[in-house]
């Protein structure tokens, strides 16, 4: 019979107020870059006007940033590891920030998508030098579960604030105003962090793995760059098939490599426990996926229901209000069920409502999507809660920090992949509708649809994976 025996953190002692400051300032930095992430999302057209930047160009504006922030994190956690976590924490805080700038002043598409990939180059080293800092701050046992459970709650509600923010911004005060709120937040942090965080590296410094950070980092700029365009050209491209398969051999490459050094930068003797590999799974799913239903969902109201960025910035705030409140009990839920169950379960609610919402109409929906929406949020925290706890569970005190890097890339990498992927899929049923005659609306209704009932059957298939390869037998 299957059990499951992990169970909620014990209650976690009282943090002084010096530690309240340190993660306050951390999980501030981790919510501005996943803020970031999104809040240009329903600005790209306005912006596009503005800028000069091609309706089938305007997803680089994402995908910008989405490149080196995914590409290099784990470069960059190694990087940390040996260098000092603080010192490239804030070398990244100075790039996102003068990124920000950049941006913001941006006076053609060329600046605008330098600047959006240099803020991708700096968030690839704050968040896994951020996490690290974290986890060598707080204590193994409660105080860091709850660190850790923290820091992904802000990390998904950035995400989502960043829809509501870059809505009411961009009607408000104009696009250039989404970028300058990253200046002032980062500034902020940039201010806070000196005097707070002392600096921290491994004891020891093993050997950077180049073989390996190079052909993961290849890999995983390769099938971003191709996901990207294949959403913007289809997937008959030889740059995009040949951009697949070179990002695929790669990874494949580095898993070989990472078994055969002495020091990995990816230890898979830690990869290859149950809980961790399937607990990143889920963790990898949840976010790639939710991120992609808020982004389908941000081209049904604005391009089916021609709502303006700040109403449709409004319903993305009820749907990050219901993920606030799902966070806030998530740790309970986890006491009754157990960290293995509370992910499954949050896994298969996430792909029910993701479901309901494949059935909104040509003319009227945002109702749907509010309320689907806002109850598969609910699910998707509490299997970010879940999966935090289940991939850093039944490990030794030195392989923690080998467990929370794998948490953290797998954060990050959902959030970069999930994008890219179903817009291409939601792109290519677009351009097969309107070569059939349908108008661009209709067209785009069709592509919505068919990206949200993948997105549900993907997370459903990985909630029932996740559960068999998480059962314990008796």
């Amino acid at each position: 019979m299957a059990t499951d025996t992990i169970a909620a953190p014990a209650t976690a002692p009282r943090l002084s107020t010096r530690a309240k400051l340190i993660l306050f300032v951390l999980c501030a930095a981790q919510f501005a870059v996943a803020l970031d992430f999104s809040i240009l999302n329903v600005a790209l057209p306005v912006l596009g006007e503005d800028l000069g930047l091609g309706q089938a160009d305007l997803q680089w504006g994402v995908t910008a940033f989405a490149l080196p922030s995914g590409g290099f994190l784990l470069l960059f956690g190694r990087i940390a590891d040996l260098y000092g976590r603080r010192r490239l924490f804030l070398a990244g805080l100075a790039a996102f920030t003068v990124a920000s700038l950049l941006a913001t002043l941006a006076w053609d598409p060329a600046s605008f998508l330098a600047g959006r990939a240099l803020q991708g180059l700096g968030a690839a080293m704050i968040v896994p030098a951020g996490m690290s800092l974290l986890t060598t701050t707080f204590r193994e046992g409660p105080e860091r579960d709850r660190a850790l459970g923290v820091s992904g709650l802000l990390l998904s509600l950035g995400f989502t604030a960043g829809m509501l923010l870059g809505g009411v911004l961009t009607e408000g005060l104009g696009w250039r105003s989404t970028m300058a709120l990253n200046v002032v937040m980062g500034l902020g942090v940039l201010l806070a962090a000196p005097g707070l965080l002392t600096e921290s590296r491994l004891p020891e410094r093993p050997k950077l793995d180049l073989p390996g950070a190079a052909t993961i980092t290849g890999g995983l700029l390769a099938l971003i760059y191709s996901l990207s365009t294949a959403a913007q050209t289809g997937f008959g491209r030889a740059d995009v098939l040949v951009g697949l398969a070179g990002g695929l051999a790669l990874l494949a490459a580095f898993v070989v490599i990472e078994s055969r050094t002495a020091e990995p930068l990816v230890s898979l003797r830690v990869l290859r426990r149950r809980t961790v590999a399937w607990g990143n799974v889920g963790g990898l799913v949840t976010f790639s996926m939710m991120s992609s239903v808020i982004f389908l969902s941000t081209l049904y109201l604005q391009q089916v229901l021609d709502l303006s960025p700040g109403a449709s910035g409004l319903v993305f705030g009820v749907l990050g209000l219901a993920a606030a409140g799902s966070g806030a009990i998530a740790p309970k839920v986890v006491g009754r069920l157990g960290a293995h169950r509370t992910l499954v379960t949050g896994l298969l609610i996430q792909a029910a409502f993701t479901a309901v919402m494949v059935t909104v109409g040509a003319h009227s929906g945002a109702w749907l999507v509010v309320l689907s929406g806002s109850l598969a949020c609910i699910g998707h925290l509490w299997a970010i809660v879940a999966y935090s706890i289940t991939a850093t569970s039944g490990l030794a005190d030195e392989e923690q920090g080998l467990a929370t890097g794998l948490v953290t890339s797998t954060q990050q990498v959902g959030l970069t992949i999930g994008i890219p992927l179903l817009s291409a899929v939601a792109a290519a049923r677009i351009d097969v509708l309107q070569s059939a005659g349908d108008g661009f609306a209709a067209a785009t209704l069709g592509g919505v649809r068919l990206g949200l009932g993948l997105d549900a059957a993907i997370v459903v298939v990985v909630a029932l994976l996740v559960r068999l390869g998480l059962r314990r037998r008796a």
